[in-house]
């Protein structure tokens, strides 16, 4: 048992702003007693032989050629513009600078 005190509980209830009535104070130091002692548990399982991990199964990222395909002209990518200028979509200014 990790026998974390009351005081030790209320201390952590102050950093976090957390109010907490007496009662409670007492129920999650019980509470905070049980999760240490999990966690202790699960520490003495895994050996030095078994590396930390953040996911049980490996993780691959799936990579494909960059190939340049089927490509727009300036003009056709323009055509459906509503507005443009020198070779380029013309948009509303949204700042106020020149």
């Amino acid at each position: 048992m990790s026998t974390l005190r009351r005081g030790q509980v209320a201390h952590l209830a102050r950093l976090a702003h957390i109010d907490m009535s007496d009662e409670e104070l007492d129920r999650m130091s019980g509470e905070l007693d049980v999760i240490v002692d999990s966690i202790k548990s699960i520490s003495e399982a895994a050996g030095d032989d078994v590396p930390p991990t953040s996911h049980p199964l490996p993780l691959t990222n799936v990579f494909r050629e960059d190939v340049v395909g089927q490509t727009l002209s300036n003009e056709e990518a323009l055509s459906g513009a509503p507005d443009s200028a020198d070779g380029r979509f013309k948009v509303p200014a949204i700042l106020d600078e020149d």
